[in-house]
């Protein structure tokens, strides 16, 4: 005999398969948190079944130094360090000799730092390694068109023609601008955001999406943020994943006033990406080094098929109060893959399977 739930449960993954799935859908349902994990589980078993991927990758932030003013950041420093090309170079040498296929390249904005800058650092890597680049957030790509008075599509068709292979879809934080003045006053805005991303991906450049949640938004700004990525996925077609970044609160100025979210706040959020962005986008990524290795691991019963990457080295989450280190080898990524009963694959930063 089918019980409520079960019935409120077929009712919502009908209404989400038939691309009828609405805001008052989410807002009821993320309040009832065993409906939730059950539709987002059953709804991530059958777009990528029990298969939990990773990459192996290593991440660069080529500098601290930053004119920016997020109050959530604590990474930039006015005199802070910037990498060499030489030890740019250097790092994705040994990333490759450790198995590395993805080097993420992402740092503060240096003032009056133009195209130029970028598209060397681009050229530099590929001229002696090949591998594929993901690299500069969308106010990086904004940054440098305007100190080089160019438009974005011009400064995506330099940094492509350069080497760039996609892009981190980071910089969202909230797709709200009036949370965005309070947060991030001088970031680039929601229109802002998704011409920069949307333009990325008709010149056929993919994207990852994210959020940074846990701080002075609320629940309708969550399914507000999801259903916006997922109308612009359904457009283009050209996100990778989502991936839900949980706010850090520690040694930043919103921290002040935010103490981050829970673990169930965290647990929430993944489910309901998985729910909301079905089926447009099929890859929901567990930041391991926000969350921890444990959180992680309970976010697979969540809609979650993705642990990101080894990263190698990491400064932005570090900074901010993160506790999980900077690597996380292969070898931990199987066994935690296995150790909540799915199937660990090593993947590509497209998603082929390696």
């Amino acid at each position: 005999m089918q019980t409520k739930t079960d019935l409120e449960s077929a009712d919502i993954v009908e209404r989400a398969k038939m691309d009828e799935i609405t805001k008052e859908d989410a807002l009821y349902i993320v309040y009832n948190t065993f409906l939730l994990f059950k539709i987002a589980d059953e709804l991530r078993s059958e777009v990528v079944g029990d298969i939990v991927t990773y990459v192996i990758n290593r991440n660069i932030n080529f500098t601290n130094v930053c004119i920016g003013d997020c109050t959530f950041c604590a990474f930039k420093r006015e005199r802070g360090y910037i990498l060499s090309m030489e030890q740019i170079l250097q790092k994705v040498e040994d990333a490759i000799a450790k198995g590395a296929t993805e080097i993420c390249i992402q740092g503060g904005l240096l003032k009056g730092t133009t195209l130029d800058f970028y598209c060397e650092m681009l050229g530099c890597v590929k001229s002696h390694f090949d591998v594929h680049l993901h690299a500069f957030s969308p106010m990086e790509v904004f940054h440098a068109a305007k100190n080089s008075n160019v438009d974005v599509q011009d400064a995506l068709k330099a940094l492509k023609h350069s080497g760039l292979d996609s892009m981190p879809g980071t910089a969202a934080e909230i797709l709200d601008d009036e949370i965005r003045r309070k947060i991030c006053p001088n970031k680039i805005s929601v229109a802002q955001w998704i011409d920069i991303i949307t333009t990325a991906h008709r010149m056929g450049i993919p994207t990852t999406a994210t959020i940074m949640y846990g701080h002075i938004e609320t629940l309708e700004h969550w399914v507000d943020h999801l259903l916006l990525i997922r109308n612009i996925q359904k457009k283009t077609k050209g996100f990778t994943e989502f991936i839900p970044l949980s706010f850090m609160p520690k040694n930043n100025e919103l921290g002040g006033i935010a103490r981050g979210p829970t673990s169930m706040d965290n647990l929430k959020m993944h489910a309901l990406s998985r729910i909301l962005l079905y089926p447009y986008v099929r890859n929901v990524q567990a930041s391991w080094v926000k969350l921890g290795r444990k959180l992680a691991r309970e976010t697979l019963f969540c809609g979650v098929n993705d642990l990101g990457g080894t990263l190698m080295e990491e400064h932005i989450t570090k900074s901010a109060g993160g506790a999980e280190g900077e690597y996380m080898s292969p070898e931990g990524f199987e066994e935690l893959i296995i150790s909540a009963g799915r199937i660990p694959k090593r993947r590509t930063t497209l998603y082929t399977i390696a």
